[in-house]
């Protein structure tokens, strides 16, 4: 693993919310920090309602995780562009997040503990 990433489990039950609904609510999420960023939560694929997100084109590449694939969120009222994303095959030091998304959080996204 990078020496600046730390990942561990995210201690309690995670959501996140979008459109008025819960998209995702787990007891197994992980908790990715970076450097002194803010701490990032990824979901378990399982534990996400995937037929409200559309994959999209955009990908991103980090050195130190590898390649980003980004989802849209669809609901009843929008679609939020690019909210989520993944990465299928992370490098081999952050390798457990495979599996699992993060969200942006903003106006319309929140991720919180409950």
């Amino acid at each position: 693993m990078a020496d600046h990433i730390n990942i561990s489990k995210a201690n309690g039950t995670w959501v996140v919310r979008a459109g008025g609904a819960v998209l995702a609510e787990s007891n197994d999420a992980l908790e990715l920090i970076e450097g002194d960023g803010a701490p990032v939560i990824y979901f378990p694929r399982e534990d996400i309602a995937m037929a409200f997100l559309d994959t999209t084109e955009k990908t991103t590449h980090c050195p130190y995780k590898g390649d980003a694939r980004y989802f849209s969120i669809v609901t009843k009222s929008t679609t939020i562009q690019n909210a989520a994303w993944s990465y299928e095959t992370p490098k081999e030091g952050v390798a457990e997040i495979a599996g699992h998304l993060a969200f942006y959080v903003g106006d319309q996204v929140t991720v919180e503990q409950v």
